[in-house]
């Protein structure tokens, strides 16, 4: 990076700021907003600045994320904006998804965390960065003169186009460009961040001249087009337009805002109809974030019925007990996980854009029951989708029995997740405390922490080590006496919960979750909250006997070791005759969290520590639970699976693992566009766009069997033909295999196709636009 100055002087740094996302929950007495909400706010957020973390997991989680972004070089983010303006770029573009269709997308997550950095901790460095990012696209939109400013493939013909009215759009596809609208909406809610949080007036210029491109863009297309165009994800670009119309007060981008408006999805949830099985998940999050903030604004009902039924029906029928959502990114029938349990569950960008949704409800009607919601998923989701060495993501948090987190790598990923990982974790403090309409303060999470609320003189520092621990103090420190009423709020976790000021005791009243202690403070008031702690288990909607431990608010990991077990011998479960499994967990260390099940793992008894602490293992956060009788039932299901399988050795004749170098080799392994990886535990290989072919042994003079196996789920686009020694014996189409697990799929082969040979071709030929596989496995088999 070259030339990095500052160019917001110690005067601004010195003013309030205001510090929440681009998803702008409402702050009270805005002087920067110029559209003020039309309904009653009943909590305020308090800004990012004035909320500072203490050591503890979450400080340590911002402090490797802050590193992980000091080590990346804008000018390489910059470097195809820069191309695409005619401009000469000043760095070298990075690889993953910054060089393919959805380059750009990271340099607004960044310049978000950025800016959410600096208002978390106030380190210069950040804010420096924020003001080159500016500048230089500045300088970019300025050499395009259109106020467009982008980095992804063919966008001037894509967007001419799209102006014209010519659509070809599907899922994640518009015009041959992969979802444009989405990356157009990072760039722009980067820009805003940048505004909120640094005091940056050329980010909220450049935002509002995309803003303006965007409505010249579209300002030809009949309804019916647009919603045609609105059939490729398209991001918060509702959301964005509406929160420039209340930082600039022009109607034009709210009524802009309501262009983007996906009849389909939207006017199915205002009429509380569920049509979310089958949709991609993180494509309507943000169309609801739209709806709750424009309901804020301008009081339309139609929004709020939205903004509620969604989040009730994605929470309560769609959700995992991390808080995620979602397996291959797409929301299954409601209510039915049990059979949704892959390496691929829980994308990251779902809880990141549900925890939005959640501040916009909250701070129209604040509730506990929200809000445990809030600090499930941020422990067991958000916290837990980090490597907090390195500052590496996740993409997804596996919930497979036996899966293994996979982490991001610096320069080479990009992907979404790692984009609102950047900000994920440099904003931690923006829902622990809120400020009620009535001048109270509402105390929601439990993570140490430094609030100075300016408005009333006070500071209010929070010590904790819960769960390791079963308390919480809250010290204030005032100049002069001040009267106000503090809300703490009571998670369904804790137990009897009890509530000491100065030392001696209160009464626990609750009022829609929260206890109220309502006086006058003075310096050096102490409040001391114990809320216990247990063991407890939370099931599978559609399974009651698969089931996740949890210890207060943090879901326990089954630590599995650097080897996945066996699927069959090796599984672990859980097996209690008597009582309850939580009956048969022993604490190995408190302070660190540590447990051990006592007598209840098979085959062998398991190490227990919170999910957010699981780096490199295999693990389990699902259990399957049995009893005696039960258990018994299935170690026969067990012990017929183990002689099937010892069958089926006996009958093979060849077997070739996928994706692993000799066993390829040796079976003269050749293909065209041919791509392998690992999942679910296995290694697998793919064609993509051209044939895959090796070779196996037959058995002569008897009928022999071809066996693949695949998994399920996610299989689009996966129709090609089997062809053996050139003999079409099958054509396979990947999609009809629903469920989340392993497929063997048997082709016989007609006796005249292998005769007396002893060796023939296997040929995977996709069908056009199409690939082969994933396949994970091949053998052959005789008759018996």
């Amino acid at each position: 990076m070259t030339n990095i100055k500052l160019c917001i002087t110690a005067l601004l740094i010195g003013q309030a700021t205001l510090s929440s996302a681009q998803s702008y929950v409402p702050e009270q007495r805005d002087a920067r907003i110029k559209v003020q909400p039309k309904v009653p706010i009943k909590a305020y957020s308090f800004p990012l600045q004035d909320v500072r973390l203490l050591d503890g997991p979450f400080k340590k989680a911002m402090d490797a994320d802050a590193r992980y972004l000091l080590s990346v070089d804008p000018d390489r983010l910059l470097a195809a904006f820069r191309a695409h303006s005619g401009l000469k770029p000043k760095g070298q573009m990075y690889g993953g998804w910054e060089s393919t269709g959805l380059a750009g997308h990271t340099l607004g997550h960044y310049l978000s965390a950025c800016s959410m950095q600096y208002a978390s901790s106030g380190d210069p460095k950040f804010l420096s960065r924020v003001n080159y990012l500016v500048n230089e696209l500045d300088e970019c939109q300025k050499a395009r003169k259109t106020g467009y400013i982008g980095a992804i493939p063919k966008e001037d013909s894509l967007w001419t186009d799209v102006a014209a009215g010519r659509i070809q759009s599907h899922g994640f596809d518009l015009n041959g460009a992969w979802s444009p609208w989405y990356t157009v909406h990072k760039i722009m809610a980067g820009l805003l961040d940048a505004y909120l949080y640094c005091h940056n007036i050329k980010a909220l210029n450049i935002e509002q001249r995309m803003a303006d491109w965007t409505g010249n863009t579209v300002k030809g297309l009949d309804d019916q087009v647009m919603q045609k165009m609105l059939l490729c994800e398209y991001g918060g670009m509702a959301e964005t337009l509406v929160n420039t119309y209340a930082l600039t007060g022009n109607k034009k981008y709210l009524d802009l805002s309501y262009r983007f408006y996906d009849r389909r999805i939207l006017d199915s949830l205002a009429a509380k109809k569920d049509v979310l099985p089958g949709k991609h998940s993180n494509t309507q999050i943000p169309k609801i974030i739209a709806s709750a903030r424009r309901y804020e604004l301008t009081g339309d009902q139609r929004d709020a019925t939205i903004a509620k039924y969604f989040w009730d029906v994605v929470v309560n029928q769609h959700s995992y007990v991390t808080g995620g959502n979602s397996n291959y990114e797409y929301l299954g029938p409601p209510g039915k996980l049990n059979d949704q349990l892959t390496d691929n569950t829980t994308e990251t960008c779902n809880t990141y854009n549900m925890l939005k949704l959640t501040r916009h409800l909250y701070s129209v009607e604040p509730s506990a029951y929200l809000m445990d919601h809030y600090e499930k998923s941020l422990y067991n989701h958000i916290l837990a989708s980090q490597n907090h060495e390195n500052g590496m993501m996740c993409y997804f948090v596996p919930l497979r029995m036996g899966g293994q987190k996979e982490f991001s790598t610096p320069f080479e990923t990009f992907t979404c997740c790692v984009g609102s990982g950047m900000e994920n974790h440099v904003k931690y403090g923006e829902s622990i405390y809120f400020k009620g309409s009535d001048g109270s303060l509402y105390v929601n999470l439990f993570i140490p922490s430094v609030l100075k609320w300016k408005e009333k003189g006070v500071t209010i520092k929070q010590e904790t080590l819960i769960p390791a621990n079963d308390h919480t103090t809250l010290t204030v420190n005032t100049a002069k006496p001040s009267a106000f009423a503090m809300r703490i709020r009571k998670p369904r976790w804790a137990g009897a919960v009890t509530v000491t000021v100065n030392g001696k005791p209160q009464d626990v009243i609750l009022n829609n979750g929260y206890i109220t202690i309502d006086r006058k403070w003075r310096n050096n008031d102490v409040v001391t909250i114990t809320l216990p702690a247990s063991f407890y288990t939370e099931a599978m909607p559609d399974n009651a006997a698969r089931q996740a431990i949890f210890y207060g608010p943090v879901l326990l990991a089954g630590v599995l070791g650097k080897t996945e077990p066996d699927p069959v011998s090796g599984k672990p479960v859980l097996v209690t005759n008597n009582g309850t499994v939580t009956d048969r967990i022993r604490t190995v260390d408190q302070r660190k969290l540590i447990f051990r099940t006592a007598g209840a793992g098979v085959p062998n008894d398991v190490e227990l520590i919170p999910f957010a602490q699981v780096q490199d293992d295999h693990y389990n956060v699902y259990w399957d639970v049995f009893n005696a009788q039960t258990w018994a039932k299935q170690q026969k299901i067990y012990e017929a699976e183990k002689k099937a399988a010892q069958e089926l050795d006996a009958r093979t004749v060849d077997i070739l693992r996928m994706g692993e170098m000799q066993p390829e080799r040796d079976h003269d392994l050749t293909g065209e566009h041919t791509t392998t990886g690992d999942a679910h535990g296995r290694k697998w290989r793919a064609a993509e766009g051209g044939s895959l072919s090796f070779k196996m042994k037959v058995a002569p003079g008897v009928a022999n069997t071809l066996m693949c196996t695949y998994w399920g789920m996610d299989n689009r686009g996966r129709t090609f033909d089997i062809l053996v020694d050139g003999a079409q014996i099958a054509t396979e189409n990947l999609d009809h295999y629903k469920e989340s697990r392993f497929y063997d799929i048997k082709y016989p082969i007609p006796a005249n196709v292998t005769g007396n040979k002893r060796e023939v071709t296997i040929t995977f030929a996709p069908k056009p636009n199409n690939a082969a596989g994933p396949v994970y496995g091949c053998r052959v088999i005789k008759d018996q």
